[in-house]
């Protein structure tokens, strides 16, 4: 096992396999940009060190600036987490060459899965089913309108690297193709430094579903479950549960066959996450791969009993896979709700600022990954997401009921957020039973509540309270668990009658 390992990212992933190290007995050494110099994450690592300037490509996305700090803290792997260079197949050759293990798959798989339409030409050649589309990224508007002809409207529009939803266009007709291929073009260049599109057939009322891959170097390969990621804004995930509901069992064995035969047709090593689209008659398509541990890992974790970042460090270490097919049953229903600093009644808009108040919720069943304690401020450079609250229990109702009571007690002052749209999607009907699509943000067309003036005062009373705590020294150091003082945190009790989601 390794001995010292370096982190090559921020906020809660960062915090996470901190703590997984650590129970393996690793060192750990954090990077930071300067904008993170007081993050949580740089104080729980053994070393920390500054890598560049707030802006991501001048700090977090600079390779040889991490492997430098690598090779000079003596670490013998980097953890790339997720986003920033956990998919950039140059800095895992980087990191061959310089002989630091990179914790994840080849740079030969990340090529292949990364590149989206090369993705699909490799598995189908393995007998995996995709979408329907084209298989070399569109060039022209000319050949842009055949193939929507051919494929049929409406079509999806997608870039051919990268993720999370940029350059990502539905079209319902040919009138709105030239606008959606310019655009798409044009948020696919900004993102990822490359303009090339293509075309995929769009499911109606498709379910998003994905399979968690893991292989190692002796052979192995194992399904890990299934995760229903279909609450989604803007592509984006809100609200994962595993295991999936309402899905036959002859389903999820199909779908994790294929999933590890998508893996195998790459020599995949690692964690990994085959995401694939379901239709209302179960038919399933290969969507993407991400060569990496993924955000919504935590809730595999947490119905499977398994510990993945744990697993990917003893892979990466030349171990075998610490857990069998045979071994993967699902013991516990698990919900994973993601808080993010933005304004649901504002498309969603980012909402960076001080964490005046942070109390995340604890229990039976109730697990919270973040990156921040209160005081911290959420940053305006980097993703909104603060936190996941995963919640558990012997069945999907018992972890629904147990996610709302969860919900009340968490309370987030001095930003706002979507956990009030995550109560009420858990309160949704079609959530309930089990039966969505990923269009069941809009069907809810949720409106948040308006802010009482009762509450708004309440904000800033805790706002100056928290100012005047910090001025005379009453927090103590977070980094030790240090406690408020008995009069300060009884004023806020009191002021916090209300109660949560505020």
């Amino acid at each position: 096992m390794f001995k010292r390992i370096l982190i090559a990212n921020r906020g809660e992933i960062a915090c996470r396999v901190i703590r997984a190290a650590r129970a393996l007995g690793i060192e750990t050494v954090a990077v930071y940009s300067e904008a993170d110099a007081k993050a949580l994450h740089v104080r729980m690592a053994d070393q920390a060190f500054c890598i560049g300037p707030p802006p991501s490509r001048e700090s977090y996305l600079v390779g040889e600036r991490i492997l430098a700090v690598a090779k000079a803290t003596g670490a013998e792997a980097i953890h790339p987490g997720y986003g920033f260079l956990s998919e950039n197949a140059r800095f895992r050759r980087a990191c061959d060459l310089a002989g630091i293990v990179f914790i994840g798959p080849s740079a030969t798989a990340m090529y292949l899965m990364g590149e989206k339409t090369l993705a699909r030409r490799t598995v189908t050649a393995a007998g995996v089913p995709v979408v329907p589309g084209t298989t070399e990224p569109i060039t022209d508007m000319d050949e842009l309108l055949r193939v929507a002809v051919k494929v049929g409207y409406p079509v999806m529009l997608k870039a051919a690297s990268g993720g999370g939803g940029k350059g990502m266009r539905v079209v319902q007709s040919e009138g709105d193709l030239v606008r959606a291929f310019e655009g798409a073009q044009r948020e696919a260049r900004n993102s990822f430094g490359d303009d090339a599109v293509y075309v995929e057939k769009a499911i109606v009322g498709p379910r998003h579903i994905e399979v968690q891959v893991f292989c190692d170097s002796h052979g192995n390969a194992v399904y890990v479950g299934d995760r229903e990621c279909s609450v989604q804004r803007r592509h984006q995930k809100v609200i994962e549960e595993a295991p999936a509901p309402n899905l036959t069992d002859a389903t999820r064995k199909a779908m994790g066959e294929m999933a590890c035969r998508a893996a195998k047709a790459v020599d995949y090593e690692g964690a990994g996450t085959v995401e694939c689209l379901v239709d209302k008659d179960e038919n399933f398509y290969f969507l993407e791969m991400n060569t990496r541990l993924q955000v919504e890992h935590c809730v595999t974790e947490e119905a499977f009993g398994v510990d993945l970042v744990k697993a990917q460090l003893v892979v990466a270490a030349g171990g075998v896979l610490p857990f069998q097919q045979e071994d993967i049953v699902p013991l516990k229903a698990a919900i994973e709700m993601r808080l993010y600093a933005e304004d649901p009644g504002q498309n969603y808009q980012p909402s960076p600022g001080p964490l005046h108040v942070y109390r995340p919720p604890r229990g039976p069943g109730v697990r919270v990954d973040d990156g921040v304690v209160e005081g911290d401020v959420v940053s305006s450079i980097y993703d909104p997401m603060v936190a996941k609250l995963i919640v558990s229990g012997a069945t999907r109702e018992i972890a629904i009921e147990r996610s709302k009571a969860a919900l009340r007690e968490y309370v987030v002052h001095g930003i706002k957020h979507n956990l009030e749209l995550v109560a009420a999607v858990l309160d949704f009907p079609a959530f309930k039973a089990g039966r969505y699509t990923t269009a069941l943000l809009s069907e809810m067309a949720f409106m948040p509540a308006a802010a009482s003036e009762a509450e708004r005062d309440i904000a800033r009373v805790l706002a100056a309270l928290t100012a005047e705590a910090a001025a005379h020294g009453w927090h103590g150091s977070a980094e030790k668990g240090a406690r408020t003082t008995w009069a300060e945190d009884g004023l806020r009790r009191s002021l916090m009658g209300l109660g949560g989601l505020g």
